[in-house]
């Protein structure tokens, strides 16, 4: 990614905020309204034909991401779900889900039944996975203290790597383009680069280690070739990393404040994930805050310094808590200050799952979405800042 100056990030966020319609609200959860059960990830095909929703009960519900229409559900999973994910290059209809019932299981999402079982003894949870390898054959997970690997093709564990890491594995991901590459990282404070082409073990498979220094959340990769990794932490920091070299290129300093500094809401309370635009080649922080409104903040970096500009879209009006979990499924390579109709979903801790809109042809377009009994629907009304104490 190119570097740039405080100029230009303050440009690329001034005047441009853009506040995106809420369109629908749909109470995905079971539970009751003063207890729902939480919407913890949501994932959307290739195709864009299906978006599968994880909620704490540990079930899996599936929806047209177009319409919102409620299209089944998934049940297997006896403790929390950790990770969804669509095997696109298999086929559109199947979905992989990790969790910390120490399984990784596939989905026909056409027959709503499971596929495939995979489970390790060597790890009673799993905390995330990734879908890889040179041949695209290669399951990750990541578990206690352990990174595991599984072949697609035979269904058979190849590897358990135990020390790598000496905490729980929070994140895995094959690199997108050198699909032989696995980065994991942990509440350790390691993200460690991985090898599969060869044989897969503790002595040999280790390319890199990064330090960062506290317990992560979340990483992502970045940049025209990926050749950057953004990283979060559960203390909400936030830094930017070179891939090839494995060293540090940013450090995002006092990230909450700056973020709340840069919109008109209550201050940032989260991070949720950050969202990579190839288009602009341009990078978005995604936080928001405990009352439920959600912002896309561009960043840039500069001598090592990291800036957060102001907030280029805004979602306010739809959730009443936390918000876990976003997802763009029609403008994955479009920035959020450009887009036009269906711009992302987002579920949260209310259980509520909400699709935000811009531009009134959509709106027409999209005017019946589900029955009355499944979908509330609210106006959006500008709200005043709330003070934090």
């Amino acid at each position: 990614m190119e570097m740039e100056t405080q100029e230009e990030a303050e440009a690329c966020g001034s005047g441009a905020e853009k506040r995106f319609r809420l369109h629908t609200a749909i109470q995905s959860s079971f539970g009751s309204p003063d207890n729902p059960d939480y919407v913890f990830d949501i994932a959307c095909s290739g195709d864009i034909s299906l978006m599968a929703v994880s909620l704490s009960i540990n079930v899996l519900k599936l929806y047209s991401p177009i319409t919102g229409q409620f299209l089944g559900d998934c049940r297997g999973h006896t403790d929390t779900i950790s990770e969804i994910s669509f095997l696109d290059f298999k086929d559109q209809h199947l979905l992989c889900s990790s969790s910390c019932d120490g399984t990784l299981r596939v989905w026909d999402t056409r027959m709503r039944q499971q596929a495939v079982l995979l489970q390790s003894h060597k790890s009673s949870e799993l905390f995330s996975l990734s879908i890889g390898g040179s041949s695209n054959h290669l399951f990750a997970a990541g578990g206690k203290a352990k990174v595991l690997f599984w072949d697609w093709r035979t269904l058979k564990e190849l590897a358990c790597l135990e020390e790598c890491h000496t905490e729980d594995v929070t994140q895995v991901r094959f690199h997108p383009n050198r699909k032989e590459k696995l980065v994991s990282a942990s509440v350790d404070g390691l993200m460690c680069v991985f090898d599969t082409l060869g044989e897969i073990n503790d002595d040999e498979g280790m390319d890199k280690v990064m330090g960062v220094g506290t317990s992560l959340a979340k990483i992502g990769f970045c940049g025209k070739s990926n050749e950057s990794l953004w990283c979060l932490t559960h203390i909400e920091t936030l830094s930017m990393w070179d891939f090839e070299e494995g060293t540090r290129v940013a450090d995002f300093n006092d990230a909450r404040l700056k973020a709340s500094a840069n919109w008109a809401l209550t201050p940032v309370d989260y991070f949720i994930s950050c969202h990579y635009s190839p288009v602009t080649d341009r990078v978005w922080l995604i936080a928001g805050n405990n009352l439920g409104s959600v912002g896309y903040f561009p960043l840039s970096y500069s001598d090592s310094t990291g800036l957060i500009g102001p907030a280029s879209a805004v979602l306010e009006g739809g959730h009443t808590g936390v918000v876990r979990s976003v997802c763009s499924p029609l403008h994955q390579q479009g920035t959020p200050d450009q887009s036009a109709g269906l711009f992302c979903w987002t579920g949260g801790e209310d259980g509520r799952l909400c699709s935000w809109s811009e531009g009134e042809d959509y709106v027409k377009k999209c005017s019946a979405w589900a029955s009355r009994s499944l979908v509330m629907r609210r106006n959006f009304l500008k709200k005043s800042r709330n003070k934090p104490y």
